[in-house]
């Protein structure tokens, strides 16, 4: 966590609790004239206004620290929701509550009022909620006494753009890992002078350091007392020689899936901006992107343009309230299963199946706590993500699936054209894949696969989109790029590609892919467009494989 991160957080929650502190007043006499308009004139309009400004001050005053003004506030508002819902005016009994109620709401501001100072700022928000937020280092530390063992275990690791390091000395590695603390560690288990060399240092390593250190460990055994050792050495995974590049992958990938995560995309709509502005600066804290709107009735033009993974939704707002909100999101395509969760004070709703009814996904009951809030909007926004993801992705590689490419590459060929932007459409086919298949059986095969997604994935940039077209063909969408620039994208890519050993049993192989790509300035919609690029990979079958070939449209 950078100090100015820190800084920065900190002053903006002091600047919000600054204007409640200002805006105060007004608050109070606006309440006072909304319930004096009422004694002349009772009127459902009027009964609105007033119980949403009061509602807005029960929470706002609670967040910033005046538990006895937002309880009291609290209490009013549910007085006021009673004549509001049941749609009658106040007796002469129900009126003076009301009125010593309001009083007492000045009373107690003047109170509170008169003991703030200068210095006057709400409680530091704890931000050890936040560090799990924080991202962290994908450098590799490679250690083997073996220098060309370590050597070539980089090299593959390289393939797939990561990082390495090789350490074949322990006292060096020691050394530097107390600098890079975030790396992670492949330890080799056996060193000529101690058999279990790597758990044993791996084991002071890890009680010198103030967060453990990630580390995998490989053996050329599979014990179980070792197995054990290493656990208690902090392994995150223990792999047996020799070594499967495609497992080793994997394992990575899981450890630093959390760093290329895409940023949650949250939508909050509430009509109070103090509230709304806490909540947003929190999750924007925890590294969220969040779009705060405080007119439910500006919300279309932004759901559309933002595409939110969620949205937190206050109840009670002008012109319409939270749920009615809901039901015309629920009603508009792609958003029926965004998941959306209330901002509820506790009278508002007694279960979560209650929520779920009003076509809600969840409610948090104001004020909320901040570790709260970032660990709901997590545990929502991860779900659904998974839910979406085993929809749209291939089970093998990960990559889009057939349908889900296809709707992309649609949709970015309407982009393009709209924008007057270049776009490539690259096919690319594993070479003579029924042989691999045969030669060394459907477990290698689905591995080779496996790694040329993972190659694709890792080697190209995030605006660029892979989907596995079929069995051993994938198709890639190139935004903002000519065929010619593409081409030598994936040609770069071909030629990793050829050189990375696969293992099946105790055979190494390698093997190559076929491209083929064109372009939207010379095909002119996506059907064209796509029946080019697979012409362009026949032609590049045809010359002898292992080559990108381009279709210019001559």
């Amino acid at each position: 966590m950078s100090n100015k991160t820190h800084h920065e957080f900190q002053e903006k929650i002091r600047l919000l609790f600054a204007t409640f502190v200002k805006e105060l007043p007004n608050r109070m006499d606006e309440i006072e004239g909304q319930w004096n308009k009422l004694q002349g004139e009772w009127n459902v309009q009027t009964i609105q206004e007033l119980h949403r400004a009061v509602y807005n001050l029960a929470d706002s005053g609670k967040v910033f620290g005046f538990a006895k003004l937002g309880m009291e506030a609290r209490g009013l508002e549910q007085i006021l929701k009673s004549f509001m819902q049941q749609e009658k005016s106040a007796d002469v009994v129900q009126s003076k509550e009301i009125q010593q109620r309001i009083q007492e709401l000045k009373q107690t501001w003047a109170e509170q009022g008169a003991k703030l100072t200068n210095d006057s700022v709400p409680a530091v928000i704890d931000e050890d909620i936040f560090l799990s937020s924080e991202s962290s280092s994908s450098l590799i530390f490679v250690v083997n006494d073996d220098v060309e063992a370590g050597q070539e275990l980089a090299l593959q690791l390289r393939y797939y753009g990561y990082e390495v390091e090789v350490f074949n000395h322990l006292d060096k590695f020691c050394t530097e890992i107390k600098n890079t603390p975030n790396a992670i560690v492949l330890m080799d288990i056996e060193f000529p002078e101690d058999k279990m060399g790597g758990i044993h240092v791996m084991k002071e390593v890890q009680q010198e350091m103030a967060q453990p250190v990630r580390v995998i460990f490989i053996a050329s055994h599979d014990e179980l007392m070792c197995r054990l050792e290493a656990v208690r050495a902090g392994s995150v995974a223990y792999i047996t020689k020799p070594i499967n590049s495609t497992e080793l992958i994997d394992q990575l990938d899981l450890i630093t899936a959390s760093q290329v995560q895409e940023s949650f995309r949250v939508l909050i709509v509430d009509d109070n901006p103090t509230v709304l502005f806490y909540h947003a600066a929190i999750l924007e804290r925890a590294d969220m992107t969040v779009k705060a709107i405080s007119d439910p009735m500006k919300i279309m033009d932004t759901l559309l343009e933002f595409n939110p993974d969620l949205i937190l939704m206050d109840l009670y707002m002008p012109a319409c309230n939270g749920i009615e909100l809901t039901q015309v999101i629920r009603q508009m395509d792609g958003f029926s299963s965004t998941p959306i969760v209330y901002l509820a004070s506790e009278n508002d709703f007694n279960t979560q199946p209650e929520a779920m009814r009003l076509r809600g996904d969840d409610f948090l009951v104001k004020p909320i706590e901040p570790e709260q809030l970032v660990a709901s909007v997590t545990s929502h926004v991860t779900q659904t993500r998974s839910l979406r993801s085993m929809m749209v992705h291939d089970g093998l590689t990960g990559l889009l699936n057939h349908s889900a490419i296809k709707d992309e590459f649609v949709r970015e060929v309407v982009r393009s054209t709209r924008l007057n932007s270049p776009l490539s459409f690259a096919m690319v086919d594993i070479d003579f894949f029924k042989k691999i298949n045969d030669t060394y059986g459907q477990a290698a095969g689905d591995r080779v696969i496996k790694g040329l997604s993972r190659l694709l994935k890792q080697r190209l940039r995030e605006t660029d989109i892979v989907g596995r077209y079929g069995g051993e063909e994938f198709a890639v969408i190139l935004n903002d790029t000519d065929a010619i620039s593409a081409a030598k994208v994936i040609d770069e890519i071909r030629n990793v590609f050829s050189r990375l050993l696969h293992l099946s049993q105790d055979d190494e192989f390698s093997v190559s892919f076929s491209c083929g790509i064109a372009d939207l300035a010379h095909f002119s919609d996506a059907t064209s467009l796509s029946e080019a690029a697979e012409k362009a990979l026949y032609q590049a079958k045809q010359r002898g494989r292992n080559k990108v070939v381009v279709n210019a449209g001559d």
